[in-house]
């Protein structure tokens, strides 16, 4: 079973290894990619339909088709932010449709705090080789195919 992953914030596609984390970079929570987000307030969406089964406010994970989770994690270290900045739009174990809003927050202001607002979007106990046609890096916009995930 395949399916696609859409980008859950319009930015710049990175590729995970310039994401300015070791975890992140060194893909040891799984493969993806990261956007580095337009520094606008904005809805963050859901990359897949599925069920929201872990939501913070700087954090969430949607469980699709097949057990398949995908990460989004917005910005880099802001669980120290503990939630300031972020307002949540659904609740932890509701069923979402891929692109509806998560979260609404302002990566300028993560930026402005001395924290990176780039985003990975990261395929769960997933292989390198189970993604697919990644979006190269550049411009993307909201809702947009990132890449395409074999499971």
């Amino acid at each position: 079973m395949t399916f696609v992953v859409l980008a859950p914030s319009t930015g710049v596609v990175l590729s995970l290894q310039d994401v300015p984390d070791p975890v992140f970079a060194g893909a040891v929570v799984g493969p993806g990619l990261a956007i580095d987000p337009d520094c606008v307030p904005a809805d963050v969406v859901s990359p897949v339909a599925g069920r929201l089964v872990k939501l913070h406010p700087h954090a969430f994970v949607v469980l699709a088709q097949g057990g398949a989770g995908v990460l989004v994690h917005l910005g880099i270290d802001t669980v120290q932010l503990k939630g300031e900045g972020f307002t949540l739009q659904v609740d932890e174990g509701d069923e979402v449709a891929a692109g509806q809003p998560i979260v609404h927050w302002d990566p300028s202001m993560i930026e402005a705090g001395g924290r990176s607002p780039i985003c990975p979007v990261v395929a769960l106990d997933a292989t390198a080789e189970a993604l697919l046609d990644l979006a190269p890096t550049g411009p993307i916009d909201v809702g947009a195919p990132l890449f395409r995930w074999s499971t």
